[in-house]
């Protein structure tokens, strides 16, 4: 009897034993699935805003101060561009970079380091509307500062906001800071250099 009592108490332990090695290793492989699902969602996952095509030397570096262009969007989301990326922040009308003879050229370089760019164009907008969406622009990008991010005037395209990423781009008629942050959340370092400051 002590004998039959000793092997059943043997048995559930080996039940046991092999219940928590299954749950474990099912555990393991459910956690190792998750990660891999996790990792090839994010690089196929569909980018927020229109696909804007690249042209056959989008990431070739031009001279600095020749003309970059052409492209293949305004405001551009890819193509030739100067070595120099612009610091990120925001940009008013008068600030002497956007005074540059092209500006394009150093802003394509920071998109292809996978930062977002907000261009907006205050000669579609009045003076209320402009200080308005500046105001929404610059703090949106303060409250992103761990994140790559510029605030740059751009009056050639006909809205007042268009916010691009390397090969993409989202035109809107009013600054909408959900469609933008989601923008941001989607597509930044979607980039040939996402790694580069």
């Amino acid at each position: 009897m002590q004998k039959e009592m000793l092997q059943k108490r043997r048995q559930a332990q080996l039940k046991a034993k092999r219940l928590r090695s299954t749950l474990i290793i099912g555990g393991v492989v459910l956690l190792v699935g998750s990660f891999i699902g996790l990792v090839t969602w994010n690089y196929f996952k569909p980018l927020a805003g229109e696909e804007v095509p690249h042209l056959e030397d989008a990431t070739a570096h031009v001279p600095e101060g020749s003309d970059p262009g052409p492209y293949s969007s305004s405001p551009p989301t890819s193509g030739r561009h100067y070595g120099v990326p612009l610091s990120s922040g925001f940009y008013e009308e008068d600030d002497p970079k956007v005074q540059l003879p092209y500006p394009e050229g150093y802003l394509l370089h920071n998109l292809e380091h996978g930062y977002i760019i907000f261009w907006y164009n205050c000669a579609v907008l009045d003076q209320s509307s402009c200080t308005e969406l500046k105001t929404q622009i610059s703090t949106l990008i303060d409250d992103l500062k761990e994140i790559k991010v510029i605030g740059f005037p751009w009056k050639d395209m006909d809205t007042p906001l268009a916010i691009s990423s390397w090969g993409q781009i989202q035109r809107l008629d009013d600054f909408d800071e959900t469609a933008a942050r989601a923008f941001v959340r989607t597509n930044r370092n979607q980039a040939p250099e996402p790694n580069t400051p």
